[in-house]
């Protein structure tokens, strides 16, 4: 599948992300869709990113098969999601290595519909 770049724009400022479809394992060994969310600095190119698995709240269907479903983040979705993350301190102009939130990572939830954080054993990367 290829990778198609969005940009978001709020508040003076502007980024791109991009959001990449698979399914992660969870805990209690059923698969539910997840997606791998990376958002950059329009106005910073070597700056940190932002990187996050979003796991669909869709219940796994019976007979142990992957609910992959249809939900993916809208630009709605998205702006909570880097409002969240600079709230916490990220801060997408300095360099360094990507911001990885989880749900073990101490900050919060950024209350998205349809989607929550993984545990850190479930970090991205993970692809189905």
């Amino acid at each position: 599948m290829r990778k198609r770049r969005r940009r978001l724009r709020f508040d003076g400022r502007e980024f791109l992300w991009t959001a990449r479809i698979g399914h992660a394992e969870q805990p209690d060994g059923t698969c539910r869709r997840a997606v791998l969310v990376r958002v950059t600095d329009m106005a910073a190119p070597g700056g940190r990113a932002l990187v996050v698995e979003l796991v669909s709240h869709r219940r796994p269907v019976r007979g142990g098969h992957c609910a992959t479903g249809t939900a993916h983040p809208t630009a709605r979705d998205l702006r909570l999601l880097v409002e969240h993350a600079l709230a916490v301190g990220w801060e997408s102009d300095v360099p360094g290595a990507p911001l990885v939130l989880t749900a073990e990572s101490g900050d919060g939830d950024p209350g998205l519909p349809g989607f929550r954080l993984p545990a850190s054993g479930n970090a991205p990367g993970r692809e189905g």
